[in-house]
């Protein structure tokens, strides 16, 4: 969804690695390694293409935020999160034939309605409507989770929902690979 934003083709392919953070890596250095781990992955099975990896981690009240694998996770992690301050590390890496990778890293800090302001079932009922399964944190801020935010502080609004394409675009542009270059 965000990649067709830009006007370039792409082909979206899972590199089927291991996510798991190690001992005593801090969440950004998680999201850049999985984004390197990621791109070096495709970049093996497609050595002639232009890759970007991705990946985010979140972290708040010191503790990491990942995909909920059920509602009740879901709920947990909404519960942990209202009334306070998330931030959201999103890392792209990005292969291109003949270069050296370059990886960045972006942050976000999403700041949540009061507790008073969102209850149980408040939440309950958006982790219903909304199903935010598959993401860190369990809040689409592109979906109805926007409803739960009280303000999003960040360079780039893309790198909230998964990558940012202000950096993107950037790279794309040196690489010669952005729409808006006169032929």
């Amino acid at each position: 969804m965000l990649l067709e934003r830009l006007a370039v083709p792409f082909a979206c392919i899972s590199p089927h690695i291991d996510e798991s953070p190690l001992t005593g890596e801090s969440a950004p250095q998680t999201a850049l390694r999985l984004a390197r781990q990621k791109a070096e992955a495709i970049a093996k099975t497609r050595p002639e293409a232009f890759v970007i990896g991705s990946d985010q981690v979140a972290t708040c009240r010191g503790h990491r935020l990942g995909k909920p694998e059920s509602k009740e996770q879901a709920l947990v992690q909404l519960q942990l999160q209202r009334g306070g301050e998330t931030e959201f590390f999103t890392a792209v890496c990005f292969i291109a034939p003949g270069q050296p990778p370059q990886s960045e890293i972006v942050s976000t800090r999403v700041i949540w309605r009061p507790e008073d302001e969102l209850s149980d079932a408040l939440l309950e009922r958006y982790i219903e409507l909304e199903r935010p399964l598959d993401c860190a944190g369990a809040a689409k801020s592109e979906g109805l989770g926007i409803a739960l935010i009280s303000r999003i502080e960040g360079p780039d609004p893309t790198a909230l929902i998964g990558l940012p394409l202000i950096v993107c675009s950037r790279v794309l542009n040196a690489w010669g690979l952005s729409p808006l270059r006169s032929s």
